[in-house]
């Protein structure tokens, strides 16, 4: 079964606008006892997103672990900058700038877009190769 693509589009512009969003996402997928796996593109973005994890959120808690090899995890959530944990397969966080690596094993794909041109020109980009891809990407304004 081909995955669900979902794009979440805020007008405000920033990356920690990004991050923040996918920090609620990746919450409600723990909370749903679902295996995510967040991509970013290097070392300081999972960096900001590790610490936003501990606090975006009054009372929120998102157990998760870094993986720097295509290993298990044994948290819920797994950040990583490229290998992709074995034992994940539910919910894919892509904040990285271009399409996910073998985003096809998992269930469902969030994209997270700002108000930032490059960053809107880079989720385009994603939604028409999704959509070359036969995939139907749904679009959600926050």
């Amino acid at each position: 079964m081909p995955p669900r693509i979902d794009f979440y589009v805020s007008d405000a512009a920033g990356a920690d606008v990004r991050l923040r969003l996918a920090c609620r996402v990746a919450e409600k997928a723990y909370l749903a006892n679902q295996k995510v796996v967040v991509l970013l593109d290097d070392a300081e973005a999972l960096r900001r997103f590790d610490e936003l994890l501990w606090t975006f959120g009054d009372g929120s808690f998102v157990p998760h672990d870094t993986v720097s090899a295509a290993s298990t995890c044994d948290a819920p959530v797994a950040l990583t900058t490229g290998p992709l944990p074995v034992d994940h397969a539910d919910v894919l966080l892509n904040l990285a700038g271009t399409l996910p690596p073998a985003y096809e094993k998992f269930a469902r794909v969030a994209e997270f877009l700002d108000g930032r041109p490059e960053v809107r020109a880079a989720g385009r980009e994603r939604f028409k190769a999704y959509r070359g891809k036969s995939l139907e990407p749904q679009t959600h304004n926050v």
